[in-house]
């Protein structure tokens, strides 16, 4: 997972990686909290805990591979953050709040990418700004198990090399370069 690493187009769509197809997309409101954060200009103090929060609205895509948020351009006034990427298998944790007052939201649990910007235990919530949520988290939840699915397959076929054998009938273990002194 990163910070501000997605390349998006002139109207603020994240570029498709290789083989990736767009599921869905949500107008959203995304809180970043990340625990421990060194301080930073941009961020919005959280009290003594720690933490750095930044919280900006915009568009989250949903595709077979990862979930990219790019937030919505707002003229001059620079954003918290610009966008987000979170590959599927690196959704660690989601817990969908239902809470008496307020809206549903999603928190996702994430584990950072090296080099991201972000530290172990950096949360996200999601509050859709339109829709309900709960579509939502039924369709990341199915493809985030897929995604997991198929990488946990994909690293079964590397692990399943075919096996050697030395001496087998059809074969010669007889060399006529051998080295000097060496005896077959």
């Amino acid at each position: 997972m990163a910070v501000n690493w997605v390349m998006l187009d002139a109207i603020r769509n994240p570029v498709p990686i290789q083989d990736e197809r767009t599921i869905t997309t949500v107008d959203a409101e995304c809180t970043l909290v990340i625990p421990d954060a060194p301080p930073s200009t941009s961020s919005v103090p959280s009290g003594a805990s720690g933490q750095s929060k930044m919280k900006e609205n915009g568009r989250i895509h949903l595709t077979d591979k990862r979930l990219v948020f790019a937030s919505q351009s707002r003229g001059d006034a620079k954003p918290s953050f610009e966008s987000l990427t979170i590959p599927l298998e690196s959704i660690l944790s989601s817990k969908f709040e239902q809470p008496f007052f307020g809206s549903n939201y999603l928190v996702l649990g994430i584990k950072p990418s090296v080099g991201g910007g972000l530290t172990h235990g950096t949360m996200l919530e999601i509050r859709s700004l339109n829709t309900g949520l709960f579509a939502f988290v039924s369709i990341l939840e199915k493809t985030r198990e897929r995604a997991i699915y198929m990488k946990r397959r994909s690293l079964d076929d590397e692990e399943n090399l075919p096996a050697y054998s030395s001496g087998t009938a059809g074969s010669s273990s007889h060399y006529d370069d051998t080295p000097p002194g060496y005896e077959s």
